[in-house]
């Protein structure tokens, strides 16, 4: 049976939702539809599917390499490329364990900026949803980019970041011991996404530790204004979670951090995915 892919806009400058579509029976041309209308809107939510595991990876592979994340407490135990959100958030104690509970809500963040090949993308699949609450907000890189005033695009030109995955807090409590030295890694700040040819603000306030070249004092002027600039109010989305939900956005031109204000005694559990580019053999 032909499918009846439907595209709706979401916001202005990001988001949109596609309807009409089964993950599980997408063809190559209804798959080649999606990927144009993610690249087009940066946050693609796909509602009402009925997915396993193996349904789950199956999909995010056609996107990239999908890869474990660095937290390695929170992998699934038998599929290790699946990490588990919302999953063990009291303690044996019966204390809320706060980096599980308000994990991506610490601020606006981009995932895998701490890599040397950092994340294309980043799928969820929305396994259990609270009464209320619980949202995540995403918001455009490009319009961040086009926003900035032109003595910050002339300071940046050609400079790269510095980052690690803890940053300059050195945020590193979701990590095993073993695993919390991290190497700076670079990317420049003002990124040309590979696929769209766009301009982006490539930037993590959370994870970035310094500006290349430039004078300390300088750098971190530089990057606490860069973090009042990042997000345009108008290049907002807004995502509140339905049960079967799947949502990618992609990681090169977007930004997101969930709201981290859901009932705490309620369950919000997510499969999420991490995906990289496909590389040349």
């Amino acid at each position: 049976m032909t499918m009846t892919i439907e595209v709706r806009r979401l916001g202005s400058e990001i988001g949109a939702e596609v309807r009409g579509v089964d993950v599980k029976t997408l063809d190559d041309a209804g798959f080649a539809r999606i990927y144009r209308a993610w690249l087009d809107a940066n946050v693609l939510v796909l509602p009402d599917q009925q997915l396993e595991i193996e349904d789950f990876l199956h999909y995010s592979r056609r996107f990239g390499v999908v890869h474990p994340h660095p937290s390695k407490m929170t992998r699934h135990p038998d599929y290790p490329e699946i990490t588990l959100l919302g999953v063990d958030k009291f303690g044996a104690d019966g204390a809320l364990n706060m980096a599980i509970y308000r994990r991506g809500a610490e601020g606006w963040h981009t995932d895998g900026a701490y890599d040397s090949d950092p994340f294309k993308a980043t799928q969820l699949y929305a396994l259990a949803v609270p009464s209320r609450g619980g949202d995540t907000l995403f918001a455009s890189m490009y319009a961040a980019y086009e926003a900035l005033p032109s003595r910050l695009c002339e300071r940046l030109d050609g400079r790269f970041g510095a980052f690690t995955y803890g940053g300059r807090r050195k945020a590193t409590a979701l990590l095993n011991e073993e695993d919390r030295a991290w190497t700076p890694v670079f990317h420049p700040i003002v990124r040309v996404h590979p696929e769209t040819g766009r301009k982006a603000l490539y930037f993590d306030p959370g994870k970035i530790v310094r500006i290349e070249g430039l004078e300390e004092a300088e750098s971190d002027a530089i990057i606490d204004e860069l973090t009042g600039l990042m997000i345009r109010p108008d290049a907002q989305y807004r995502h509140q979670w339905r049960k079967g939900d799947v949502v990618i956005w992609d990681n090169r031109c977007s930004y997101h951090k969930a709201a981290g204000d859901y009932p705490p005694e309620e369950d919000r559990i997510h499969w999420r995915v991490s995906i990289k580019e496909r590389t040349a053999a």
